[in-house]
């Protein structure tokens, strides 16, 4: 059921006849001729205009109307009505008053209640408008006496109007949060929304970014040519050097901050002069639903992945157990087979693909098992050399030039098994990117750098194709994403990743003048 629209007025006025004319206007009782002849004598006495009695238009809201003689008096009803839950929409103020004037009478009202409009109705301008918003908020009107009453009508109705609309955006922002989508379809909404928010706070650019803990900046979406005037790497570095507590939303000058768990979301707009009160709130909660809505939805795509590998992995163990004896019996007939041709190469070729193909499935199942790593010295330069032999099928005539420059005694800790099914699943991948897009001249290059001030080795696979699609790079190593491939099942990147995580070391994609890929992994101590 759709809630109804917030369309309570507060008059806080001295004097008496001016709160009931508005009154009046704004919820006009039956005309009658004594009051007609009243509205006619008090237009003449008192400068003000008679009150409208003729029937309302429909779409003129249907107000409430409550009135103070002071700002002290007014101040009451706006702590009682928001104590009650019923704020007021509107508060028609006048600007001199005995004790409080209109702009203490304002300033002192906001203190409980920053989002009603506020509109000053006086004979005097003893402020100007700048003073006005700076201490009233910005959610303020002004207009001089003496009034029509028409105008008070379409004043009262704009900012009702301008209220209800705000609080509908208010509780759509609360909304993100808890909602359950997907990263696309998020993406879709946020952007909506901040569209609304760069209308209301009077700018036409806006730029949504996330930044992570590693200093990796990920935009998610811009509104206008803001990109062209920022400097990106200032504004990344004041977001890393600001020092927010998990979950809470700051302001640092253009930039509405908020973290939370292991990055930051922000926000900049243009002309943050205006970012004050009630449009600094705003998107102050914006930032802070976005960020919390963004974390629920990649916690809902993750669920997803652990729901699909596990039905993987479960249909895996079964092909498993079904295919274990066959690949065990190769090595029973090679060894009879040896026996009447003792020294055949092929025997030996034969052994090794039963092997390699029965280290697949368990390499497989230890991914969505999550297993340890056995880790014991290995040398990186036998498991790039097999990598590269292992790959000799997919490279029919050595269409891809594939150049190695690896130092010699490069040793390391880990699983042998894995760790060149991580160079075999980059060669292949690499392989059929250059092969599938007919790349002239295709080639991969193969490089090592050792770090001994942190003992580590630095490896990279480079190709000359393409490179990486840009709608995938960043979430390139989750599982079952892939892209114009002519096969593979989205999960070759992931174990990549998982692989050189359990060994201590990290994997980076990126492009330039084709894919790179980058493995980081310790040393041998």
């Amino acid at each position: 059921m759709k809630e109804a629209a917030n369309t309570s007025v507060l008059v806080i006025d001295d004097e008496e006849l001016v709160r009931n004319d508005i009154e009046e206007i704004l919820m006009p009782r039956k005309s009658t001729t004594e009051n007609e002849s009243v509205g006619l004598a008090a237009s003449i006495l008192f400068d003000t205009p008679s009150s409208l009695t003729s029937k309302r238009k429909s779409n003129i809201p249907s107000f409430t109307v409550h009135k103070a003689a002071n700002g002290m008096e007014g101040l009451e009803l706006v702590k009682k009505s928001v104590a009650n839950g019923v704020p007021y929409a509107v508060i028609f103020l006048d600007m001199r008053m005995p004790g409080w004037d209109g702009m203490e009478t304002a300033e002192q009202i906001r203190k409980f209640d920053t989002k009603a409009e506020i509109i000053f109705v006086t004979a005097f301008s003893d402020n100007s408008i700048d003073d006005i918003v700076a201490r009233a908020g910005q959610n303020v009107g002004y207009h001089c006496k003496p009034y029509a009453s028409e105008e008070i009508t379409q004043l009262a109705t704009k900012a009702v109007t301008d209220y209800n609309k705000l609080r509908n955006l208010e509780k759509l922002i609360q909304t993100i949060s808890s909602i359950s989508v997907n990263e696309q379809h998020l993406t879709s909404l946020l952007r909506n929304i901040l569209d609304q928010l760069v209308t209301y706070v009077e700018t036409d650019m806006a730029l949504l970014g996330k930044l992570h803990d590693n200093a990796e900046y990920e935009k998610l979406f811009s509104i206008g040519p803001i990109e062209e005037k920022i400097d990106l790497r200032e504004l990344i570095a004041r977001v890393k050097s600001a020092q927010v507590a998990d979950g809470s939303v700051v302001q640092l000058g253009d930039v509405v901050l908020a973290r939370l768990n292991n990055y930051s979301i922000f926000a900049v707009l243009k002309d943050h002069e205006q970012l004050k009160t009630e449009k600094l709130y705003l998107l102050k909660l914006f930032v802070l639903n976005a960020a919390k809505a963004i974390h629920n939805a990649e916690l809902h795509e993750k669920l997803l992945q652990k729901e699909k590998l596990s039905a993987v992995g479960k249909a895996v163990s079964m092909m498993m157990h079904d295919l274990r004896s066959p690949i065990k019996n190769i090595k029973v007939l090679t060894d009879m087979m040896r026996q009447e041709h003792p020294g055949n190469e092929w025997l030996d070729m034969i052994d090794d693909c039963g092997t390699q193909a029965s280290e697949i499935f368990e390499d497989f199942l230890d991914f969505i098992k999550e297993t340890p790593v056995k880790k014991l010295p290995v040398s990186l330069n036998k498991i790039i050399d097999e990598a590269l032999k292992s790959t000799e099928g997919r490279n029919t005539n050595g269409l891809v030039t594939i150049n190695k420059n690896i130092p010699d005694n490069l040793m390391t800790e880990g699983d042998e098994s894995k760790l060149k099914r991580v160079f075999m699943n980059l060669l292949n991948n690499a392989i059929d990117a250059l092969t599938d897009n007919k790349i002239f001249h295709p080639s991969i290059d193969i490089t090592a750098k050792t770090d001994k001030t942190d003992n580590h080795v630095t490896i990279s696979v480079h190709d000359n194709g393409l490179g990486i699609h840009p709608e995938i790079i960043k979430t390139l190593f989750e599982p079952f994403v892939t892209k114009q491939k002519s096969n593979g099942t989205g999960l070759g990147l992931a174990i990549v990743k998982q692989y050189i995580t359990a060994h201590g070391g990290e994997i980076k994609a990126d492009n330039n003048n084709g894919a790179v890929f980058t493995i980081t992994i310790p040393l041998k101590k």
